[in-house]
């Protein structure tokens, strides 16, 4: 599941790990961009310890892993801004691709409370239509998920082949075995959740003025990704 930042791909890992047929791997390609970057983000050092930072190793480990006898699903949840441009795409053939996207006007006005400046490169729209484009693969808005839960995860799972369980729509509130290591510095509000929250998408969103070009520009990404979503 390939998505950018405040997109609800945590709770929506949350929702696929929920099920009794599934186990997730979160933000594989973590460490990996943190050490190729030099970016710091909360936690840093703590990321890099905890996982391999060789895009080959993490994406052999993707492809082969074993996995437990009753597990039929292996769900990975993906930032496409780690998919830097040095990492081999078809090292991602064997695996199914699936696209979380977000309207970028109401994207950016939410990741501008966590990140002042944000950059395009921060939000991976365009490494996210450029793997669409070689893999294919359902589309699914996040609005969707959160104006009809149970609606979009039956319509995602019948587009990847999955029956839909009812144990999607709830998870224990807390952490989970597999958050990464820096899910205190990010998911407090996932931690606190029970199930997808409430749609709140109606009214429109005040975009501070020097977002606007930011947003101009990721347009033209999200509305190709757009043309494909999911239809419930």
């Amino acid at each position: 599941m390939w998505s950018g930042p405040r997109t609800v791909s945590t709770a929506l890992m949350r929702s696929f790990g929920n099920r009794p047929d599934t186990v997730v791997v979160d933000e594989p390609l973590y460490a990996y961009y943190l050490a190729r970057t030099g970016i710091d983000h909360p936690g840093r050092d703590e990321v890099i310890a905890s996982m391999p930072t060789d895009w080959r190793t993490v994406l052999t480990q993707l492809a082969t892993a074993p996995v437990p006898d009753e597990t039929t699903v292996y769900y990975q949840k993906h930032m496409t801004h780690h998919l830097l441009p040095e990492v081999d795409r078809g090292a991602l053939a064997g695996l199914t691709h699936a696209y979380l996207i977000r309207d970028p006007v109401r994207l950016l006005a939410s990741y501008a409370r966590v990140r002042s400046r944000p950059a395009l490169a921060d939000l991976g729209l365009e490494q996210q239509l450029e793997i669409f484009r070689t893999f294919g693969g359902p589309v699914i808005d996040s609005a969707d998920i959160l104006r009809s839960p149970r609606g979009a995860l039956e319509a995602l799972c019948e587009a990847l082949g999955i029956g839909f369980d009812q144990a999607m729509l709830y998870w224990p509130p807390g952490p989970q075995p597999t958050d990464g290591v820096w899910a205190r510095y990010w998911y407090d509000s996932v931690w606190r959740s029970t199930g997808f929250g409430a749609y709140t998408e109606v009214t429109p969103v005040d975009l501070a003025p020097d977002l606007a070009p930011l947003a101009a520009k990721c347009q033209p990404f999200y509305a190709e990704l757009a043309e494909h979503r999911l239809r419930l």
